[in-house]
């Protein structure tokens, strides 16, 4: 069995571009599900939903259980999951049409849920690696999956339109050759060992301030990020009416890249995660309101993309900073910081829904103005609402290093 920390980082990372896999191909086939089957969009948002519930429920498991579970088995059969998800999301719907939308619930609450595993123990097995600069490492996993979003986006994208959308299902089954490289890695690698901690010990770290902070900044956090990472690309095409080629393309796909720069470029340059994290949210924030109250289409979409430079190291840097502060951090603390950012990612992106239809079923807003239409007023006044999420961040993460700094300096005064 290898005992190089390398080939469990590259197992780590394999299994990061599978979670951006599975996170963004329901998305990508919603037309597709709608065409060859007749599935409604209230249902194909669903599968969206599912993937979060699930997610947050395996997250939510592992904050309070993680003691019961055997680790390092668990991590070897992650990917696993992953595999026998995207088979059955790919290859019972093309054989059993009729029943198409149950075997898609089917696979996606399996590859959640493998997903859910890996939120909660690719952070704790690269933060107990050895290493020279365990910031770099860290914020290189997560850019990982920003890289592999924009991959899955661009590769996806080329896919259909050579082949077409009937031969989707092979899309779905080459994607599973991810997972299945990260499960032969993890099957011949020595794997760290993880800080466990029981349920109570893990019910008294909420007592944690810093912990509880931790927890605020990540809920932000994927708050900010995912935000405009679902919405940017319908944004981009009916508030700013785009041609739907660019919101796709330029919005995910630029957006992911963004992410996936901001968080190469911290890994090879960064010091500093407390000032990362105060300039991203306060960068965010800006990004927001330009792309809320912009009227002009390059200024928007710049806009947009710049978000994904701006809250690329929201995510990861809270997890370098809760490193930082809270030394051998148990899996149980990774899985309330993991719940913490799908809770975040999973209500902010409804309440920018929400809004958008109040607003679009408004006669009030309907004759406020004759340029814009409701809908259009719906979704910029949906961004302005979700900048209050990064402007929030930027008053947490100004507590969290005063509570640190304190903390601190008790310490150091006993």
């Amino acid at each position: 069995m290898c005992t190089r920390p390398s080939v469990v980082r590259y197992a780590c990372y394999m299994s990061n571009v599978s979670m951006a896999a599975v996170a963004n191909l329901s998305p990508l086939l919603f037309i597709t599900f709608h065409q060859l089957y007749g599935i409604s969009y209230t249902l194909l948002g669903l599968l969206v939903l599912i993937n979060f519930c699930t997610q947050l429920c395996v997250d939510l498991v592992f904050s309070f259980f993680s003691h019961r579970f055997p680790i390092q088995k668990t991590v070897r059969v992650m990917p696993v999951l992953t595999v026998v998800g995207l088979l059955v999301y790919s290859i019972l719907p093309a054989l059993f049409a009729e029943k198409a939308y149950w075997f898609l619930v089917l696979g996606t609450v399996i590859f959640s849920a493998s997903a859910g595993l890996a939120e909660v123990l690719i952070s704790p097995v690269i933060a107990a690696l050895p290493s020279d600069n365990p910031e770099r490492d860290m914020s290189r996993a997560h850019s990982v999956y920003a890289w592999g979003v924009a991959g899955v986006v661009l590769v996806s994208t080329l896919y259909l339109q050579i082949f077409g959308r009937e031969a989707w299902y092979f899309l779905a089954m080459l994607w599973a050759v991810l997972p299945l490289s990260a499960f032969i890695l993890f099957s011949c690698s020595e794997l760290p060992a993880l800080e466990m901690a029981k349920a109570s010990s893990a019910g008294s770290s909420l007592r944690n301030p810093v912990l509880l902070l931790c927890v605020l900044c990540i809920f932000l956090g994927g708050a900010s990020e995912n935000t405009m990472s679902q919405w940017c690309s319908g944004y981009l095409e009916a508030a700013l009416k785009l041609p739907k080629l660019w919101g796709d393309v330029f919005g995910v796909a630029v957006f992911a890249v963004m992410l996936g720069l901001g968080r190469t470029l911290y890994a090879k340059f960064g010091k500093n995660i407390s000032r990362f994290l105060l300039l991203g949210f306060a960068g965010a924030f800006l990004c927001y309101v330009t792309a809320a109250l912009s009227q002009n289409a390059v200024v928007g979409l710049a806009a947009c993309a710049l978000t994904g430079l701006c809250v690329s190291m929201l995510w990861p840097g809270t997890l370098i900073y809760t490193a930082q502060s809270i030394p051998k951090a148990s899996v149980a603390v990774y899985a309330l910081l993991a719940a913490g950012g799908d809770l975040g990612g999973s209500i902010a992106p409804q309440l920018v829904g929400g809004i958008t239809d109040a607003v679009s079923q408004s006669a009030f807003f309907a004759s406020l103005s004759e340029s814009l239409s409701a809908e259009q007023i719906g979704l910029k006044l949906g961004m302005l609402a979700a900048s209050l999420f990064p402007l929030a961040g930027v008053a947490a993460v100004l507590i969290l290093t005063r509570t640190v700094r304190k903390k601190h300096s008790s310490v150091c005064d006993r």
